[in-house]
């Protein structure tokens, strides 16, 4: 983030990291894939909720063009609003553990990796850099955010956000797992969509054609890095080692090829709008 004349620069990175370690080695165009996503979705979703978006390219610099964004400045609200559609990752450990995700309790006999009879909102704490995000209940985010009607309020709009989101994806081929977005207030005190919204970095994509229940599912993110980071005997402390070279080209078409379905261009469709 760079403070520009009452706005921000927004700047997303190409590097990657594994089990909250930042690794040596960058994934090409990843930052553009984020970034050219975000503008897709919130052209997409501005009647949905207001969002940040200035532009692609007033303002922005020739160096960080494709990777960055000019954005309004915010108060953010201290929460990680989560929407999950799909019974997977941690809310799968929670339900095996006790029947229920973050405090909701679910139908029994649920596979990992199936669809929820509907979406639910489990927010997260925004940690301090180095911690990892806590799962927390609504009495937890009332008490972080201060106001129950505006956690009920950050709800509905994220769930109507992740149900419009899904429905795009599943149309293109992509099942939308589970998201999370970010809110602030602007100037005029409105509720707000900032940082990114609805990319392989902040979501989990699965290919729709090999969907299938009780196992978990391959995906349009880093979890080709992840599963070659699990199986190459690093201890998942820093410092991560380096990616060899095929891992990185894959991980880079995962991103792109998640680009080109959910916004229906080519990833040089985008690269050529936004270029000096």
């Amino acid at each position: 983030m760079y403070r520009l004349d009452g706005a921000i620069l927004m700047v997303a990175s190409d590097r990657i990291s594994t089990y909250d370690v930042v690794h040596p080695t960058p994934i090409p165009d990843k930052g553009k894939v984020l970034t050219g996503l975000s503008v897709f979705w919130f052209h997409r979703t501005v009647d949905v909720v207001p969002n940040h978006l200035i532009s692609a390219t007033d303002g922005v610099p020739d160096e960080v063009r494709g990777r960055a964004l000019t954005v309004r400045r915010l108060e953010m609200i201290p929460l990680e609003c989560v929407v999950r559609g799909y019974l997977t990752g941690s809310g799968w450990k929670d339900y095996q553990r006790t029947g229920a995700v973050c405090g909701i309790e679910l139908p029994a006999g649920l596979r990992e990796s199936e669809q929820l009879p509907e979406p639910i909102f489990t927010p997260a704490t925004k940690a301090e850099v180095g911690d990892h995000d806590e799962n927390v209940d609504l009495d937890r985010a009332t008490a972080i955010v201060g106001d129950r009607a505006v956690v009920e309020r950050l709800k509905h709009v994220s769930i109507d956000l992740y149900r419009h989101g899904a429905q795009h994806a599943r149309a293109n081929g992509i099942v939308l797992a589970d998201t999370k977005f970010e809110f602030g207030w602007d100037a005029n005190g409105v509720l707000t969509l900032g940082d990114e919204v609805l990319t392989p970095d902040s979501s989990r994509f699965w290919p729709a054609d090999g969907y299938e229940p009780g196992r978990p599912q391959p995906s349009f993110d880093k979890q080709y890095v992840r599963d070659w980071a699990a199986g190459s005997g690093w201890d998942k402390t820093p410092p991560a080692p380096a990616i060899p070279d095929d891992v990185v080209a894959r991980t880079r078409a995962k991103y792109v090829q998640a680009y080109e379905r959910i916004a229906g261009e080519p990833f040089d469709a985008w690269l050529a709008r936004v270029a000096p």
